[in-house]
């Protein structure tokens, strides 16, 4: 197994607060998760494989379209870095986020990668 970068407690937030926040305040809190699992695939892949203003620019520039497509990036990148690792995962893990993501159920999508940081980040303590 390859050595790899732990996450640590503040890549963790709550699924289930997650969601609630991001409903309540229409998907404003759902940008601030997206900056901390951003930060988290940072750490995970050890580079700045993720932009969050670069984001943030092209998914207001797109109507959201690029957003699809980080979504899409993430999971696919979270999932090669689980295989890689020894972790089970759901080998369509990208593919649910995309789906997720064009049924305009990004929230799902985040949740779904969030638990798979928050197993990461509670393992390495």
């Amino acid at each position: 197994m390859d050595q790899h970068k732990p996450l640590s407690r503040e890549h963790e937030i709550g699924v289930a607060l997650g969601i609630v926040l991001s409903v309540f305040t229409c998907g404003i809190y759902n940008i601030y998760w997206n900056y901390k699992q951003f930060q988290a695939m940072n750490t995970l892949l050890g580079r700045q494989e993720y932009n969050f203003v670069f984001w943030l620019l092209l998914s207001l520039i797109t109507c959201g379209l690029f957003h699809i497509y980080y979504e899409y990036k993430m999971g696919s990148d979270l999932e090669d870095y689980l295989k890689k690792h020894g972790y089970n995962v759901n080998p369509n893990l990208s593919i649910i986020g995309l789906v997720l993501s064009c049924l305009a159920l990004t929230i799902l999508a985040d949740a779904i990668y969030q638990h798979e940081i928050n197993r990461l980040a509670a393992e390495s303590l």
